[in-house]
């Protein structure tokens, strides 16, 4: 699969590099910037410069940014998608840029002391306006600049920020290596002095900023500090996911007199080996809401008047789906568990070892289909998605339709294929165990997109989400699988102020189709007309591919408890390991929870980088029978046990089975 993408991104450099030209174009005077960080107009991110008062929203405001950025050949980020919005992302990285700063020297609060971002003296202070709360964050300048002046100081939040709700952000008593503390720029401090007259052209950011100033006041933080504030409003509920759950309805709502989506089967194998009695392949025929007749890569939504997404007459998308059955389900039929695939995939990846293992072992029958948006079909798009942003839509377009595809795969499972010969045994036994529901298990990317899946499933109660994380804003400077992406973005986004940026842009969208803009109804305050879900989080230590710290801020925004002790003494650089996160105080314990697995694999690096030492363990946990043994329990009663004897969960490096 790497290989696949370094060869499809050569191409598209290659391409680049003979047009695009090495400056990028300049962003017209009069589009609307924030001028208090003149290092980039849309610093700083997220904020409420770029939102307009709209009744019809359920914030009460709607994203209204003119201009965004531009990339290498001139091509703006057209801001049309994000205007849709009625605020930022809830897992929103907080972006400025602030000539020398060290925060060493400044006292803000690292990845490995999150708990100091809450001290009273605190330099960077975000408030909940609603709650009065003070928001916990780590804060890191970016690692992957090549200049001082376009290196982005970068927080991020600990745990996601609440729907709908206003933030205001102070940057106070910031200091230099040397110590001395770094003044305002010159407009905001004309802002932050006497009341401008009439005409001044910051007369209005004065006024807006007032505001600001005011519920800084009431928490503490005087003026008279600062370097920086601003709001930002929170995209709510509806706005997240109203998309996604429309096309659900619509569809569930239109299934026939079986509840089943119609399908087709192409393939029967039978004896596959020693553990595998029967592979299934198949088709299955969705309603597709895309706007290209089969709804493929590139494609996105097709919305009607009333702004919701709509099928085109008769749309239809043809999902692929394989299905692994265990040689037991021929004596006792299988639990059904959709099974979600890794990084730009296929439906394939059921067949893996560690999978038909899981399903020998402990009785599962895993279906898979592909996770359409990020499937092995998309990665043309993706890559090309990534020399013109604007066209990212088509990513999070087709990830709900994905999504939505996989909802109706699960409706199969329980509702149509029981009753078809191909999962059937020679006598006409059923081969799966309809009564009892469905679950899910997926790994890398499938944990993260799992997640969202889970939140507006109305019939996956319990999710095993394998190395799993939310916010590709966070992940992906920290993946090891990104910088083959990097390439192309590097051609078209050169500036590493820009990239930033345009990864806090994107996550806008990516939350209507991934797990951070579902993640406040994962588990306990359920989406409208579905029910609530548990979680188990299987996270790797040191895992090269999918950051654990995101894992920990998604275990903190779902509620998950921890299996502890975690770790083995020494090693976590933290100096309060997995803070915020309470541990599970008995087992078994019926309720969401993040078990982190150690095969020796060192920390992962504390900047926004991804790790280069030792091997990466981020295939172990689903390779550890303890591991899989800890799965199906849960699958199967909705209870974590502890299955590492009342200590940390360590398994040897290479072992598996």
């Amino acid at each position: 699969m790497r290989a696949l993408l370094a060869t499809f991104a050569a191409l598209v450099l290659t391409g680049a590099l003979l047009s695009a030209p090495s400056i990028a174009v300049a962003a017209p005077a009069d589009d609307g910037c924030d001028p208090i960080d003149p290092a980039s107009c849309l610093l700083p991110f997220p904020n409420d410069w770029y939102t307009v008062r709209d009744a019809r929203t359920d914030t009460g405001r709607r994203v209204h940014m003119r201009t965004t950025l531009r990339n290498s050949l001139g091509a703006p980020i057209r801001p049309d998608e994000w205007n849709r919005s009625d605020g930022f992302s809830p897992g929103s990285m907080l972006l400025a840029h602030v000539p020398g700063v060290d925060l060493t020297r400044s006292g803000a609060a690292p990845v490995t002391d999150i708990g100091a971002s809450l001290r009273r003296d605190a330099p960077i202070v975000i408030v909940d306006t609603a709650t009065g709360e003070r928001w916990p964050y780590w804060a890191e300048l970016d690692a992957n600049a090549t200049r001082d002046d376009r290196r982005a100081l970068i927080v991020r939040p600990a745990r996601n920020f609440r729907e709908g709700h206003r933030y205001v952000v102070a940057l106070r008593g910031l200091r230099d290596a040397d110590g001395t503390v770094i003044r305002p720029n010159a407009t905001f401090g004309r802002i932050l002095g006497r009341t401008l007259p009439p005409g001044d052209p910051l007369r209005e950011r004065q006024r807006s900023t007032k505001r600001v100033l005011a519920d800084l006041s009431r928490h503490g933080v005087d003026a008279r500090d600062l370097y920086l504030a601003w709001d930002f409003t929170v995209a709510s509920r509806r706005g997240l996911s109203e998309r996604m759950l429309h096309i659900r309805d619509d569809a569930l709502r239109n299934l026939g007199s079986t509840g089943s989506p119609p399908f087709l089967v192409t393939q029967v194998t039978d004896d596959v080996d020693e553990r595998i009695g029967r592979e299934v392949k198949g088709v299955l025929f969705a309603p597709s809401y895309l706007n290209l007749p089969g709804g493929p890569p590139g494609s996105s939504f097709h919305y009607a008047r009333d702004g919701l997404p709509a099928r085109l007459p008769a749309n239809t998308q043809v999902v692929p789906f394989q299905c692994e059955i265990p040689r037991s389900a021929f004596t006792t039929p299988a639990r059904a568990s959709l099974y979600g695939h890794g990084l730009l995939g296929s439906e394939s990846e059921v067949a893996a070892g560690n999978v038909k293992a899981m399903a020998s072992e402990h009785g599962f029958a895993f279906c898979a289909t592909k996770w359409a948006g990020m499937a092995n079909e998309d990665i043309p798009n993706v890559v090309t998605v990534l020399a013109d942003l604007s066209r990212f839509n088509t990513v999070a377009d087709r990830l709900q339709q994905g999504m939505l595809n996989q909802i109706l795969l699960g409706r199969a499972m329980t509702r149509g294929f029981p009753r078809d010969k191909a999962f059937r045994t020679a006598e006409g036994r059923p081969l799966i165990d309809a009564a009892a529901g469905v679950v899910f298990d997926g790994n890398s990317q499938g944990g993260i997109m799992g997640g969202a899946l889970t939140a507006v499933s109305p019939d996956v109660r319990r999710a095993v989400l394998g190395v799993p994380a939310m916010n590709y804003s966070t992940l992906l400077n920290r993946s090891a699988d990104f910088p083959t992406y990097a390439r192309v973005l590097d051609v078209f986004y050169p500036d590493k102020l820009d990239q930033q940026i345009a990864l806090a842009l994107i996550q806008m969208l990516w939350d209507r189709g991934e797990a951070n803009g579902y993640a406040a109804h994962m588990t306990d305050r359920p989406l409208p007309r579905t029910p609530s879900h548990r979680v188990l989080m299987h996270v790797a230590f040191g895992d090269h591919q999918v950051a654990p710290l995101a894992a920990e801020v998604q275990a903190r925004t779902v509620g998950a408890r921890l299996h502890a002790p975690a770790l083995r003494p020494g090693r976590s650089p933290d100096r309060v390991p997995f803070w915020g996160i309470p541990a599970i105080g008995s087992t078994p314990y019926a309720g969401s929870a993040m078990v982190m697995w150690d095969s020796g694999s060192p920390a992962p690096p504390l900047t926004n980088t991804p790790p280069t030492e030792g091997r990466d363990p981020h295939s172990d946990p689903r390779n550890s029978p303890d591991a899989r043994r800890q799965k199906a329990v849960f699958l199967k009663t909705g209870e974590v046990v502890d299955v590492c004897g009342g200590g940390p969960c360590v398994i040897a490096p290479g072992a598996s089975g």
